[in-house]
């Protein structure tokens, strides 16, 4: 089994380091590879990374993206096996498709995200979130959609998004397992 490519020592360490912030504009430092990473998902259309889809507006991948106050982080997956979690100023892991609880939990997201296609907007663009919103981006065989809410509201369970939050956070417990074999 290929292993997991961290990006850098202790991501998730950095990761519970974050705390939600009062709600503000994003101004994050942003690193060229994650800017990358990120622009190559959003750009991604089912036949080019060989997902089949059933009708032309099934979600076929998801971004999960939290504001925190020093960075945004952004959980991917993808039908095709993409699971991925990576934070705008640098690093992250990549490759963690072939590990049974992260591609089960990536396949939850995906499936649970197709409940909220009518909740979400299409996307001409693509800024992060704020600090202390949560912003998903659904990517359909007809575009990308996005949807942003709370995060403390989803997390306590007190927006309509909550389930579909939820389910993100069960793929980032499935990544922290494999990150700490």
């Amino acid at each position: 089994m290929c292993m997991p490519r961290l990006l850098t020592a202790g991501f998730f360490s950095f990761v519970a380091g974050l705390s939600p912030a009062v709600a503000g504009a994003a101004d994050y430092q942003v690193a060229e590879i994650y800017s990358k990473l990120r622009s190559q998902i959003l750009a991604a259309e089912h036949g080019n990374v060989g997902v089949k889809l059933k009708r032309p507006g099934e979600v076929f991948g998801v971004l999960m993206e939290m504001g925190y106050p020093d960075a945004a982080v952004t959980l991917v997956a993808i039908a095709d096996g993409t699971v991925s979690i990576y934070f705008s100023n640098g690093g992250g892991i990549i490759g963690l498709g072939p590990y049974p609880g992260p591609e089960r939990a990536a396949q939850a997201l995906i499936t649970e995200s197709q409940k909220f296609v009518k909740q979400a907007q299409p996307a001409a663009d693509f800024p992060l979130p704020q600090q202390s919103r949560t912003r998903f981006y659904l990517l359909t065989g007809g575009g990308v959609l996005t949807a942003e809410a709370g995060t403390d509201d989803l997390g306590r369970r007190r927006h309509a998004l909550s389930p579909l939050f939820h389910k993100g956070q069960d793929l980032i417990t499935e990544i922290r397992k494999v990150d700490e074999q």
